[in-house]
């Protein structure tokens, strides 16, 4: 355990220092960052006092040593565009996105694992072709598109929920806000988070489907059976818990892409978070927001694939198999 939890974390680190490196390299080739800070009439001596103030006369490789250690630090420089340190602004906004992704996957998995157990164990009935034509229709719709249509028929129709923004937040002591204690928090998250789960649901239902049916056709599921044992006993505790192996490796990368690229979702109900603070960063070309958003993504990553890792080593004795047999060699 202790060999394969330090491999992993190793990996982790690789995968953070090279996104650390092209994070660097965005301040060499997106701009000028004297310029933005200064502004085109700027003399040539505040540049140059500038210049000596961030560092940028150093040597290039003594630059990326420093940005690596304040990085390490929580130290990712001032944003261009707000004029305030880049970790307060991730500080504020990253709640805000945590809570919708986590209530889409949530919401993704509620639906989709059930559903897809569904659709395997009733093939040919009407339910499981139902579900399929549903699942399909979710792949192939856009997200935005799904957004404007909840828009249409809830807020602008039905009156029932707000199109845009987070509703009423609580502040937890200064460390965390949240709209799950608001009855306008709650509804301002349905919308978002039915929008950002759609694809979600959809891909998980037919990944369990299509897993349930290959584990079904094992022999030790028919073993099981032959034994006089319960179909709820065969379904569960045999066919479902293999089931969910590469069902949990997906979903746990479909949590991370889906903290990474909640940016359509965030744009279409003005939704406070990361997605519409990188849309504005790109916009602003704000250089410090856009390395550090690039940073912290990767950090949500790598500690994810991580989660996904330890659960896959608990749940598949194989895995362990695999692992103490090459400790011993």
């Amino acid at each position: 355990m202790i060999v394969f939890l330090l491999q992993r974390v190793g990996q982790a680190l690789v995968v953070v220092f090279t996104v650390m490196v092209l994070a660097f390299l965005m301040f060499r080739f997106l701009g000028d960052p004297l310029l933005a800070i200064l502004g085109a009439n700027s003399t040539g001596i505040q540049r140059d006092v500038l210049r000596a103030e961030l560092g940028l006369d150093r040597s290039l490789v003594i630059q990326f040593a420093d940005y690596v250690w304040r990085t390490v630090q929580g130290d990712f420089g001032l944003s261009y565009r707000l004029g305030t340190p880049v970790a307060r602004v991730l500080a504020e906004r990253a709640p805000a996105t945590i809570e919708l992704a986590a209530t889409g996957m949530i919401l993704a998995l509620a639906v989709g694992i059930p559903a897809g157990i569904y659709a395997a164990l009733h093939r040919g009935r009407f339910g499981s072709h139902l579900a399929l034509a549903v699942s399909l229709v979710g792949i192939s719709m856009p997200s935005f598109f799904m957004g404007l249509i909840l828009i249409w028929i809830f807020s602008v129709k039905l009156g029932w929920l707000s199109s845009f923004g987070r509703g009423t937040v609580t502040d937890l002591g200064g460390v965390w806000t949240t709209g799950l204690l608001t009855a306008s928090g709650l509804k301002a998250l349905i919308m978002p988070a039915i929008t950002l789960s759609v694809f979600q649901i959809a891909m998980i239902m037919r990944l369990v489907r299509a897993e349930m049916l290959e584990v079904m056709r094992m022999d030790y599921i028919r073993f099981a059976q032959a034994r006089g044992l319960s179909s709820r006993s065969v379904y569960v505790n045999h066919a479902l818990r293999n089931t969910l192996v590469p069902v949990i490796t997906v979903a746990g990368l479909q949590l991370g892409s889906v903290i990474a690229f909640a940016v359509i979702t965030e744009q279409v109900f003005q939704w406070p978070g990361l997605g519409l603070l990188f849309l504005q960063s790109v916009a602003a070309a704000d250089v410090p927001l856009l390395a550090a958003y690039l940073i912290l993504i990767s950090v949500f990553f790598v500690l994810i694939n991580l989660a996904v890792d330890l659960a896959y080593y608990a749940i598949d004795p194989r895995l362990r198999a695999d692992v103490a047999a090459g400790g011993r060699a």
